[in-house]
């Protein structure tokens, strides 16, 4: 993280003695579609096996804030902080238990840094990068004969505190942004082991890899703060990204 952080720090230097290069701000929010890849034991021990999942919706709370450097019309760069829920939702298969579902999820606070590629003037562009995720408060819910059973913990032992990821993405004029990310470490914590009961004992995880698809509107900052301010009345946004 403190590698990102200095890497971009030197970016922004470089722009400062670039007459071409521009920075600028971009506020998005997001809607994922996940699913994860997810091994699990059956209990007493054998063979880890492929658990069904389900995919998982969500569009809250999901707030990005985004610097991006310009260095020319058709290369640069963005960082910036992001607030995701992620997770996923499994059918367990491998458990004896007359568990139906169980539900997994966690709020993450992201730094990324990535690379874009394309035509700035005409808001289209390629871009790839990777991120680092901070999981800060975790939820777990499963269901028994229909009975919900859930508990929720900050900074939860139950997770990797932190998780990498890859993306990759289009950004298309008007704001539209569809990206493809996957993450690169288990959300899980496998040695996690709490009491007797059989599900709060995460040594029967094998993988819990995650991966998704989102899409989003990324506006300029400075649009979204004129309309809210009241300087925006009659006009529609200039998504200039």
């Amino acid at each position: 993280m403190r590698i990102t952080f200095l890497l971009f720090l030197l970016f922004a230097a470089f722009a400062q003695v670039n007459g071409q290069s521009r920075v600028y701000t971009v506020t998005s929010g997001e809607m994922i579609f996940g699913w994860a890849d997810v091994e699990q034991a059956p209990l007493g021990g054998g063979d880890m096996e492929n658990i069904s999942n389900n995919l998982r919706f969500t569009v809250f709370l999901h707030l990005g804030q985004y610097v991006h450097l310009d260095l020319s019309n058709s290369i640069g760069l963005f960082s910036g902080l992001a607030i995701r829920n992620i997770g996923f939702i499994t059918d367990d298969d491998a458990l004896d238990l007359d568990v139906e579902k169980e539900k997994h999820r966690s709020y993450t606070l992201g730094l990324p840094l990535a690379l874009k590629l394309g035509s700035f003037r005409d808001h289209f562009y390629l871009y790839g990068g990777g991120e680092y995720e901070l999981l800060f408060h975790y939820k777990y819910k499963y269901w028994i004969d229909g009975d919900k059973h859930k508990t929720s913990e900050w900074f939860s032992d139950r997770t990797n505190r932190f998780v990498p990821s890859l993306f990759a993405g289009v950004q298309f004029p008007r704001g539209l942004n569809v990206k493809f990310k996957y993450y690169l470490d288990d959300f899980l914590n496998s040695d996690f082991k709490k009491g007797d009961n059989p599900l709060n004992d995460y040594s029967r995880y094998g993988k819990t890899q995650m991966f998704h698809i989102s899409v989003s509107w990324q506006f300029d900052t400075r649009d979204i703060e004129k309309i809210w301010g009241g300087e925006g009345s009659g006009r529609t946004y200039d998504a200039r990204i």
